[in-house]
C-alpha cells in the first residue's frame, strides 16, 4: 500500500518519496514495524488470552519447572503472522508472484496450525489435529509451491554466459536495487523456466532435477516438474514438522528462526543483485528481492514475540505459529534454489526431528527383539535429554541459538567456499 503511494509520489517529483523503492529501505522498515507490531499486539493479545481463560494443557512428562507453565496463554503465533503480514501488505510489491506465494505459505500453515491449537484448547482434545491431516495441508501446499515455481512465467532464473562484457558496478547496483526498473544484465543469460538449485561446497554447485527422469528417456526434462514437486513437499513437510518439534522449550523456537531468516535474507539480497551474483559465481533471480524484505518481516515478528516468549514465556505460540514459520523457511530456502542447503541452515530442527525418529525406531526395535523398549536419549525430541540432565531450560535455549548462529555463518560461507 505505501509502496505504490510513495510509487506515485515519486512520479510526480516528491523529494526523498524514491528512496521508498530501494530494497534496502524497505526492509529495514518492514523489520522495525514487525518488531513493533509484534511487542504491541503481544501486550494486549496475552491481557485477553488470560481474561477468557485461553491456555495451554501441559501434560507431566517429569521436567523440571513443568507445572509452572500449565494455563499459559497459546496460540501466540496469531501476533506472528499479524506482524508478519502487515508490514508486507504495506512495503511490499503485491504483484510479486514471491511476495504472495510467502502470503499463501502464511495464511496456509497459520491457518492449519491454528485449527490444531483450537482443537487442543477448546475441543479439549490433547492430540489436536491428525498427523495426517496436517500432512495433507503440508502436500497441498506443496503442490501449490510446486507448480507456480514451475509454471509461473515470473519464476524464472538467469544463468552467466561465456562472455564476460565490461559491466558498470555502481549503476547495475542501483538498478538492481529499484526492482522495478531492473532488466537482465548482459553477463547473464536470458531468464529461463529451470528446475535447478545449488549444492554447496561443490564448485560447479548446480544439480537439475531433470536428471531423475533421463532414465526414463526424457532428454528434454517435460517431466522434470513431478521430480521438483515431490522434492518441494517433501521439504515443506519436513522443515514444517522439524520447527514443530523445536517449539518446546520458551523462546527456543522464536530465537532459532530469527536467525535462520537472517540469513535467508542475504542469501536473497545476493541472489537478486547482479553483481554480487556474478562476483560469487551463482544463479541470478530477477525480482527475489522482495523475498528480503518478507525476510526482514519475519526477523522483527519472531524477535518481538521472543520478548514474550523468552523464559519465563509469557504466551506460547503454538502450532499456529510454529507450522507457519518452519513453512516459511522451507519455501524461502526453494524460492532461493538453496533448498539443499536447509540440513546446515536448519541444523537445529533436523537434530530435533533426527533425535524423535532415531528414539521412536530404536524403542520399537529393542522391544520386539528384546521384549522391552530401550532408548537412545532421555527423552525427546532432543532438547528434552538436556532438560532430563539437569540443564536449565534457558540455558539450552541459548546453546541452541549460539549452534544455529554458527550453522547461518557455515550456510552463508557455502557462498564462496566451495
Amino acid at each position: 500500500m505505501l509502496y505504490y503511494l510513495f510509487k506515485w509520489l515519486h512520479s510526480i517529483g516528491l523529494p526523498g518519496s524514491g528512496m521508498f523503492q530501494y530494497i534496502s529501505f524497505r526492509s529495514a522498515t518492514a523489520f522495525v514495524l514487525s518488531l513493533i507490531i509484534s511487542i504491541f499486539i503481544g501486550k494486549y493479545f496475552i491481557k485477553f488470552l488470560r481474561k477468557k481463560q485461553i491456555g495451554e494443557t501441559v501434560r507431566d512428562l517429569g521436567l523440571a519447572g513443568q507445572s509452572e507453565k500449565a494455563g499459559t496463554p497459546t496460540m501466540g503465533g496469531l501476533i506472528i503472522i499479524s506482524a508478519i503480514l502487515v508490514p508486507v501488505l504495506l512495503v511490499c510489491d503485491l504483484r510479486n508472484i514471491y511476495v504472495l506465494l510467502m502470503i499463501f505459505t502464511t495464511v496456509w500453515l497459520g491457518f492449519l496450525g491454528f485449527m490444531d491449537d483450537y482443537i487442543k484448547v477448546f475441543k479439549k482434545n490433547k492430540e489436536g489435529l491428525s498427523p495426517r491431516k496436517k500432512l495433507v495441508g503440508q502436500i497441498v501446499l506443496g503442490l501449490v509451491v510446486g507448480m507456480v515455481m514451475y509454471f509461473h512465467p515470473s519464476a524464472v532464473i538467469c544463468e552467466k554466459t561465456t562472455t564476460q562484457p565490461v559491466l558498470t558496478p555502481i549503476e547495475t547496483a542501483l538498478e538492481v536495487e529499484n526492482q522495478e526498473n531492473a532488466k537482465t544484465p548482459r553477463i547473464f543469460g536470458e531468464p529461463h523456466h529451470s528446475t535447478k538449485t545449488t549444492i554447496p561446497f561443490v564448485k560447479n554447485n548446480e544439480l537439475d532435477y531433470a536428471w531423475a527422469t533421463r532414465w526414463l528417456g526424457d532428454e528434454t526434462g517435460k517431466w522434470s516438474f513431478i521430480v521438483f514437486i515431490i522434492v518441494v513437499v517433501f521439504i515443506i513437510a519436513a522443515v514444517s514438522n522439524g520447527a514443530n518439534l523445536t517449539d518446546g522449550l520458551d523462546g527456543l523456537a522464536t530465537g532459532t528462526t530469527s536467525v535462520v531468516a537472517v540469513a535467508i535474507a542475504i542469501l536473497a539480497y545476493v541472489s537478486g543483485n547482479v553483481v554480487f551474483a556474478d562476483y560469487l559465481n551463482i544463479m541470478y533471480i530477477p525480482n527475489i528481492g522482495e523475498l528480503v524484505i518478507f525476510t526482514s518481516a519475519v526477523m522483527g515478528a519472531c524477535l518481538g514475540f521472543y520478548w514474550w516468549n523468552c523464559f519465563p514465556a509469557q504466551i506460547f505460540m503454538g502450532d499456529t505459529g510454529s507450522l507457519m514459520l518452519g513453512g516459511v523457511v522451507a519455501v524461502s530456502c526453494i524460492i532461493i534454489r538453496k533448498e539443499l542447503l536447509i540440513p546446515i541452515l536448519c541444523g537445529v530442527y533436523l537434530a530435533q526431528s533426527v533425535s524423535v525418529m532415531m528414539q521412536v525406531s530404536y524403542f520399537k526395535y529393542t522391544k520386539k527383539r528384546y521384549g522391552e523398549g530401550r532408548r537412545i536419549f532421555l527423552m525427546a525430541p532432543l532438547h528434552h535429554h538436556y532438560q532430563k540432565k539437569g540443564m536449565h531450560e534457558a540455558k539450552i535455549v541459548q546453546h541452541f541459538i549460539i549452534v544455529s548462529l554458527l550453522l547461518a555463518v557455515l550456510a552463508v560461507v557455502t557462498l564462496k567456499v566451495r
